[in-house]
């Protein structure tokens, strides 16, 4: 897949509305040339010799002109803009779907400049199908005011017909550096959109830490560098314009004037010379329109490499045939990835277990491999869920079997129901193990208050148990968890443990908290702890809570 199979593909799937539309939109653009053509001849007819019913007869002629010229580009413009809006929403709805499928891709963007792909440069692809018509319009615009000069004078039409070309050409040689500049300011643009979606769906921890400052340098640094290259862009294609307009102008200027000195001379008549500056005026616009079109498909080209770039993203994981057989365990064999050193951990069906990690990397390294997030390619060692590999599964069926809830998660636009959720049943116990019951009681609306995108209008401990509360209605056989009470004060961390080990700890369903809180290690059956990248100790917290650096792990 590439840039230009996707300008391709747009074009064919539409080329039905794309016909109509561009046949109309030409047809209109013949009635816009004959418009001074039909002004002229009514001077020389109806004019000149002083006839009232040539007059009469000659403006209704233009009359139904400018109907038809109307009619024409109302339908043309509807056709070509129901097309425009159909393409859109396919790409967008293909590139989501590439970017939400289960088995993900392998991509270096970022959540945000994804974003900017799915929303941005699939409605800068489909505004190909705007250009296209466009340019056929401009196109038939000129060959007809051409044929016209050419029948008034010789020397008119091959001034026309010579010149257009040149100018076009000269413009031609600018087409590049747009769309390198253009290229460089979609990246520049999407890589800013991502880290502004990270900044502040993290304020609270970079809060927490001190590290706003950090952050908005960060931020500032890089948002500079997208203005830069906006800036760029903007003052080459700003050149283009110009110098497009310019070149029009002193064709058509040129043209009138050499009219003008024909008329004098007794070459053509005064009807053919308001005919010819018309005609020349008329045809700035579309010789401007030719000579700017260039910029508008490299930016559509631009965005459409982008567009590509995702589609063609090969699989993050294997297609993966199996289905979970066994009881809902999970078991790590000699687990290498990033500062993971050979993990060997057994949880046994039912089990409630926590993991302790000294070092914060090596507990987002495990939960990133058990989420899926890695290719199986990327790490050593076996995960088994189930007692089958997680690289054999099918995805959609690891996922349903295992559901990894991560520590920065997102909620949606929509009520607090939709949310936790997610279309299903409601669960009351769900919510109350995840005391999101309170978050319920705090709205007036209760389950019907409307969430804010990301739920920016909800506190960050709020979005931390409605998340919760969605992952445990979910009732996983196997649920991980990654510090899921980070944003809650103490009292609500000790109800929300207490309500995990009533919900998950019967024996039905295996749990792993990724942690080092109190509160919820005191609840589970086991806890291991990683240190150096591997197992280092495991066994009740009562009993590892009389060695000093486990409790400077969970106390910190």
């Amino acid at each position: 897949m590439t840039g230009r199979r996707v300008l391709w593909r747009a074009v064919t799937r539409n080329r039905r509305r794309l016909s109509a539309g561009t046949g109309l939109i030409s047809l209109h653009q013949v009635c816009e040339s004959l418009v001074p053509i039909l002004i002229g001849v009514i001077v020389d007819q109806a004019i000149g010799p002083g006839d009232g019913g040539a007059l009469l007869l000659w403006v209704a002629a233009l009359a139904a002109l400018f109907t038809a010229l109307t009619m024409c580009y109302r339908f043309g413009a509807r056709q070509l803009m129901i097309g425009i809006a159909d393409e859109a929403h396919t790409l967008r709805v293909e590139v989501a779907s590439k970017i939400m499928h289960p088995r993900g891709i392998r991509t270096d963007r970022r959540a945000g400049d994804l974003l900017t792909v799915t929303i941005n440069d699939t409605d800068n692809t489909s505004y190909l199908l705007d250009y296209v018509p466009r340019v056929a319009g401009a196109l038939t615009a000129t060959a007809v005011s051409a044929v016209a000069l050419l029948v008034i004078d010789l020397q008119l039409g091959l001034a026309v017909l010579v010149g257009t070309p040149l100018v076009l050409l000269a413009l031609q040689a600018a087409t590049p550096l747009i769309t390198k500049r253009v290229a460089e300011q979609q990246e520049l643009a999407g890589e800013a959109t991502s880290l502004a979606a990270n900044v502040v769906s993290g304020v609270r921890p970079l809060r927490g830490i001190g590290a706003e400052r950090a952050a908005a340098r960060r931020y500032d640094e890089v948002s500079r560098r997208s203005l830069g290259a906006a800036v760029r862009a903007a003052r080459t294609q700003g050149w283009y314009l110009s110098a497009s307009t310019s070149g029009g102008a002193l064709l058509a200027c040129g043209v009138a004037i050499l009219a003008g000195w024909f008329a004098l001379n007794g070459r053509i008549t005064v009807g053919e010379l308001i005919t010819v500056i018309g005609l020349a005026q008329f045809l700035m616009e579309p010789i401007g329109l030719l000579a700017v079109v260039p910029g508008w498909v490299a930016e559509a080209r631009a965005s459409a490499d982008r567009v590509a770039a995702v589609l063609d993203a090969p699989p993050l994981l294997p297609e993966g045939t199996e289905e979970v057989a066994g009881p809902p365990g999970l078991e790590l064999r000699g687990l290498r990835y990033g500062p993971l050193d050979g993990v060997d951990l057994r949880v046994r069906p039912g089990e409630f277990v926590g993991v302790v990690s000294h070092r914060a990397a090596d507990a987002e390294a495990l939960v990133k491999v058990l989420a899926g997030r890695v290719a199986p390619d990327e790490y050593e060692g076996e995960v088994l869920v189930g007692g089958s590999r997680l690289a054999r599964l099918e995805p959609g069926h690891a996922r349903r079997t295992m559901l990894v809830e991560p520590h920065l998660t997102d909620l949606f636009t929509g009520t607090i129901e939709d949310n936790v959720t997610a279309g299903g049943p409601l669960d009351e116990a769900a919510l109350a193990a995840s005391a999101a019951g309170e978050v319920v009681s705090a709205h007036p609306d209760g389950l019907a208050h409307l969430v804010a995108e990301r739920g920016a209008s909800l506190s960050g401990g709020q979005r931390q148990r409605l998340a919760l509360a969605r992952a445990l209605t979910a009732r996983p056989p196997i649920l991980v968890m990654h510090d899921p009470t980070t944003a809650v004060d103490a009292v609500t961390e000790h109800e929300i443990a207490r309500g995990l080990r009533a919900l998950r700890g019967t024996g039905e369903h295996t749990t792993v908290v990724v942690t080092s809180s109190p509160a919820l290690l005191a609840m589970t059956d086991r806890v291991v702890v990683l240190d150096g990248g591997r197992v280092a100790a495991e066994g009740t917290h009562a009993g590892l809570a009389v060695d000093d650096d486990y409790n400077r792990a969970v106390l910190r």
